[in-house]
């Protein structure tokens, strides 16, 4: 009889302990506004999934994953070919002028991500906030570079080209040049706007060719 009065013991006396206090738990133990997943704060996982055909067409269209990554992915600029684009597109890369797109390219290797090899650090493969500030800041010091190597016909990478003719319209050949890429007409009409929408010709042209410099070798 000892063997079962122990435990009947034991589990009446819990009974009771339970029996005499107010603590009972909740059926949901958070209070309102804690943090837990809900429909107005968590991502909206729709019920319905693609079905095989859409992705059959998908990818018949983008391609794998793997190829897509790499065409759609946008990898900064590496330092040294960034001048030899500078390079190629009439800007003197050693210039050492102060404000000049040599001295702000030379100068701002930091900033651009460029490898500091004595203290064993890689060059950054990611195109951050202030190497893209500082890509735009030397397209538009060395607009100027660009625009009279276009009118000597010195360009190096495509000598004879002209980017504005003799009304200051933009030429398809002068854009393709600059991003190495045909131009649309996409492209050669947001240039005439932007050297027409400008306070005067010089200006315009200059910010058409920061801009599409900009746009084909920062991802913009």
């Amino acid at each position: 009889m000892k063997r079962f009065a122990y435990p009947l013991a034991i589990l009446a006396s819990s009974v009771l302990a339970s029996a005499c206090t107010d603590d009972i738990p909740s059926s949901d133990p958070l209070p309102p506004g804690s943090t837990q997943g809900g429909e107005n704060n968590t991502f909206d996982h729709p019920g319905d999934s693609i079905s095989p055909w859409e992705l059959l067409d998908r990818l018949t269209k983008e391609g794998p994953p793997s190829f897509t990554s790499h065409m759609h992915s946008c990898p900064k600029v590496k330092y040294a070919t960034l001048g030899n684009v500078l390079t190629g597109v009439g800007i003197n890369a050693a210039n050492t002028a102060a404000v000049s797109a040599g001295d702000l390219y030379t100068n701002g290797a930091n900033a651009l991500g460029a490898a500091n090899y004595p203290n064993r650090i890689r060059e950054n493969v990611a195109l951050t906030t202030s190497g893209a500030s500082r890509e735009f800041d030397i397209f538009a010091a060395g607009a100027p570079e660009v625009i009279a190597a276009f009118t000597a016909g010195t360009i190096a990478r495509c000598p004879g080209v002209k980017l504005f003719d003799s009304s200051n319209a933009c030429q398809p050949e002068g854009i393709t040049c600059l991003t190495g890429v045909p131009a649309t007409a996409e492209h050669v009409q947001f240039c005439n706007l932007t050297v027409t929408s400008a306070s005067d010709v010089p200006t315009g042209q200059k910010l058409a060719v920061a801009a599409i410099l900009a746009a084909a070798y920062t991802c913009e």
